[in-house]
């Protein structure tokens, strides 16, 4: 099995790096990551400046745009064959409700999927002291699940795991995306040193 891997957070972001190490187990792997955090890119493509790839060490590449980007260099450009799947994580945080619209985490999955090929994208809900083995742990078990039964056409798997070791999750279940509101007091206005306003964008229900 081949499987592509991606996230949001960058590949040097321990999170992809566990996530890669575990999947090792289901197949052969393959890295193409942003070289820096691109958090809330969204489905952005990269057409106005070219794109560079950087083999960091086996396996394992960088390249200097979003996350879409590189799923679409990868399945288009880089690797000789169509990889089976495409998973996305793990990231530092939960990707719930219109959030979804923003993730880059998210995105990378829905570039897979319209690429055709079958795509997971793994969240862990947390903000600090992330434990990312048991998502870990969840997506090998879910990508096993997908090269023994496969996964309906034109479907993507957005999974957040909850901060716990692994034998502390007692289940699984589906849902429904809720509502995240960023509305006019989601804009905090402040002023730097020098007189001038900037602001911060921030989700508060």
């Amino acid at each position: 099995m081949k499987i592509l891997v991606t996230n949001d957070d960058g590949i040097y972001s321990h999170g992809i790096h566990i996530l890669a190490d575990s999947l090792k187990a289901v197949g052969d792997v393959i890295v193409i990551a942003p070289d820096r955090e691109r958090t809330a890119a969204g489905h952005a493509l990269t057409l106005h400046k070219p794109l560079r790839l950087d083999e960091i060490k086996k396996g394992y590449y960088a390249v200097n745009g979003t996350p879409t980007d590189c799923v679409n260099l990868g399945i288009n450009g880089i690797l000789k064959e169509m990889p089976d799947i495409v998973v996305s994580g793990i990231n530092k945080g939960g990707n719930l409700g219109e959030d979804v619209t923003y993730s880059g985490t998210v995105s990378a999955a829905i570039e897979g999927t319209i690429l055709c090929v079958p795509s997971i994208a793994i969240s862990l809900v947390a903000d600090v002291d992330f434990r990312f083995e048991a998502a870990a742990h969840f997506a090998v078990g879910l990508v096993r699940l997908v090269k023994e039964k496969g996964m309906p056409k034109d479907t993507l798997l957005n999974v957040n795991v909850p901060n716990l070791n692994k034998n502390e999750i007692r289940g699984v279940k589906i849902t429904r995306l809720g509502k995240r509101i960023y509305d006019r007091n989601s804009i905090i206005e402040n002023v730097d040193p020098r007189g001038k306003k900037y602001y911060w964008i921030c989700c508060n229900q």
